[in-house]
């Protein structure tokens, strides 16, 4: 490695699952159906577009702005709140961010101390565990299984749980698996945290993605507000990956704290992406009516399509707009089937290990960034496979 690299680099570099699953499929492939990156192939609303443009144009705003965020979107992510979850926030509670991907890695510079560990409901969003060792912290999985619906089993959170555990990190629904923790399970986990003095970070993107129970904000559980960091975006629920614009819902002296160290990573949140924000909330509902729907349905008709793929079981989805299939049957490591997967049919998707050692024997489809006629295709490409 070169010398003038800092040496806690040295496990990473080279070896990152995001920077894998981007690059992979980019040789001249002119046939290749991409499942594997979870964005999404709608351009963001015009009106949220139409609407941002307008307020620049008439009213500015391409200057620096607040550290902590617009005011007008800070009110708005508020009322949001308020209305539809009777959740009562002050602004101090709020910090807006650039992205939930740089929200977490703010929360847990803010909250960790070196060594500290951090559970991780495995399989977990990808960028976890990274994010945990940058921030000085030691990620350690607790696993989930299918049999269960790949939801939090008690016995499981508590054989984790150590004298260096300092938090929790769930994300529900999950990426990748799709699953959905009812309030019940949040209700343990909540328990937990509470006789372990446990701080919890809720990743909460995909809040809109629940297709059969409503949702429940984990900091509205009793006692939970005071030590949960709700990180929420306008990428996925609002078809706005692209603007890089998310916030932070937590108590306002750990609010502090985060802004603190945002001062010295970004400063300030871009004040277009701001403007598009504030016009996403006002539409917030619409938006889910219009979108969301099309993503469901292309998870269910993804479903059938992969169920057809005789090597593969696929786990009923609850949330999101990812499929998890096992693959078990094959033999075959996670990543070694998906490079067969590539180049042979010209599909890719993304190794469940990318997601932690629960991953191991499944993949990811990311079913929001391509048309039905494409999923059905990639299935029907798959289904001729050999092993």
């Amino acid at each position: 490695m070169n010398p003038y690299i800092a040496k806690r680099l040295s496990k990473f570099l080279g070896n990152s699952p995001i920077g894998a699953l981007n690059a992979r499929g980019k040789a001249p492939m002119t046939d290749l159906i991409d499942l594997g990156v979870g964005d999404t192939d709608f351009v963001t609303d015009r009106r949220i577009i139409e609407g941002a443009f307008r307020d620049l144009m008439e009213k500015g705003g391409t200057q620096y702005g607040s550290s902590r965020g617009e005011t007008e979107l800070i009110d708005a992510v508020c009322d949001s709140y308020r209305e539809d979850h009777g959740i009562s926030l002050e602004r101090e509670n709020v910090l807006i961010t650039t992205s939930s991907c740089m929200g977490m890695s703010l929360c847990l510079m803010g909250v960790l101390n070196p060594r500290d560990e951090v559970l991780l409901i495995a399989p977990y969003f990808l960028a976890y565990g990274i994010q945990v060792e940058l921030a000085g912290g030691v990620p350690v999985e607790v696993p989930t299984y299918e049999e269960d619906g790949f939801c939090i089993r008690e016995e499981a959170l508590r054989a984790a749980i150590t004298d260096k555990t300092r938090a929790i990190i769930i994300n529900n629904p999950c990426n990748p698996t799709g699953a959905f923790y009812d309030r019940k399970t949040l209700e343990t986990v909540a328990a937990i945290a509470e006789e372990f003095d446990l701080i919890v970070l809720a990743d909460e993107i995909y809040t809109y993605y629940i297709y059969e129970e409503s949702y429940t904000p984990f900091m509205t559980l009793p006692g939970m507000a005071k030590r949960t960091l709700t990180l929420n975006s306008f990428s996925k629920n609002f078809i706005m990956t692209g603007w890089r614009i998310g916030f932070i819902v937590a108590d306002p002296e750990i609010i502090n704290a985060i802004a603190f160290i945002n001062d010295f990573m970004v400063y300030a949140p871009p004040r277009p992406s701001q403007r598009a924000a504030i016009h996403a909330l006002q539409l917030r509902h619409t938006i889910a009516a219009e979108y969301v729907s099309v993503y469901k349905e292309r998870l269910l008709y993804a479903a059938e399509c992969f169920r057809e793929v005789p090597y593969i079981t696929v786990p009923e989805p609850k949330g999101t707009f990812y499929l998890f299939p096992n693959i078990k049957k094959t033999g075959l490591t996670s990543k070694a089937f998906s490079d067969i997967v590539l180049e042979k049919a010209h599909v890719k998707v993304a190794p469940g290990s990318d997601f932690g050692a629960a991953g191991e024997g499944y993949f990811r489809i990311a079913c929001a960034c391509v048309s039905k006629e494409k999923i059905a295709e990639a299935a029907e490409r798959m289904k001729h496979i050999t092993f």
